[in-house]
């Protein structure tokens, strides 16, 4: 299920290769990899996080087993998730985005391993489940970033988003987060898998209020960005600019 995962992501990016490309975009070579890779990410967002709401809206009744509960639905977008991951690490590694793009490499190799964990102990789904609503917010942060990349002239488009964004980062990004952080260190032992999945969270911790300073510094208070540190070759943050 997650070769199969990983081969199908490999052919939305074929396909995002055939598709048109805004100007802005085709006159700078180092954003073309950049364009189609947020188009794959783009439609695992659009996908996985619209999975991740039925699968919790068809079974409600798996929020109160965290640890052990079960559900075909989950189980498979656990898998599919983890395809794409596999499959975004190996199109960064091998297009030689691998200095501009750490910090995705070091949260797919989190993401990966604790999924595969998962997959093979059928345990945590429930929470891995609830992680994957974070694909919700996506969808606006991925949003934004193609129209900054594409320069398209609708400023009131953008600052829609722009707050569209910010309260679906914390309706579904921030909340989960801080909910399964507290459930872990209330309820998980912190031995064997449970201490390996809680220190992954922690870490996911630190990574999610980094980006959301950037976040809120970029779009909020612009006057307290730090120059040009942490840019690409293009000049421009990879993950928020």
């Amino acid at each position: 299920l997650v070769a199969g995962s990983v081969a199908i992501f490999g052919a939305l990016r074929r396909l995002a290769l055939a598709l048109p490309q805004p100007a802005a975009v085709r006159s700078r070579p180092g954003r073309v990899w950049r364009w189609r890779n947020l188009l794959v990410s783009f439609a695992h967002s659009v996908l996985a996080g619209l999975w991740a709401l039925f699968s919790l809206w068809h079974s409600p009744e798996l929020l109160s087993d965290i640890q052990d509960g079960y559900s075909v639905s989950g189980h498979l977008l656990v898998c599919f998730s983890s395809g794409y991951f596999i499959h975004d690490t190996l199109d960064i590694i091998f297009n030689h985005q691998s200095r501009s793009s750490w910090e995705y490499l070091v949260h797919h190799a989190m993401a990966i391993s604790a999924f595969v964990s998962l997959i093979v102990t059928g345990r945590f789904l429930v929470a891995a489940v609830l992680l994957l609503l974070v694909e919700v917010s996506n969808i606006f942060l991925t949003v934004r970033m193609l129209l900054k990349m594409s320069n398209v002239p609708s400023p009131a488009l953008y600052k829609a988003n722009k707050y569209i964004n910010l309260v679906m980062y914390f309706a579904f990004r921030l909340a989960p987060q801080a909910y399964l952080t507290w459930y872990f260190l209330r309820y998980v032992d912190v031995q064997g898998q449970g201490a390996f999945l809680t220190a992954n969270l922690l870490l996911l911790d630190a990574m999610i209020l980094m980006y959301f300073s950037r976040l809120l510094r970029s779009d909020f208070f612009p006057s307290l960005r730090k120059g040009s540190a942490g840019r690409d070759v293009d000049g421009e943050k990879f993950l928020i600019d």
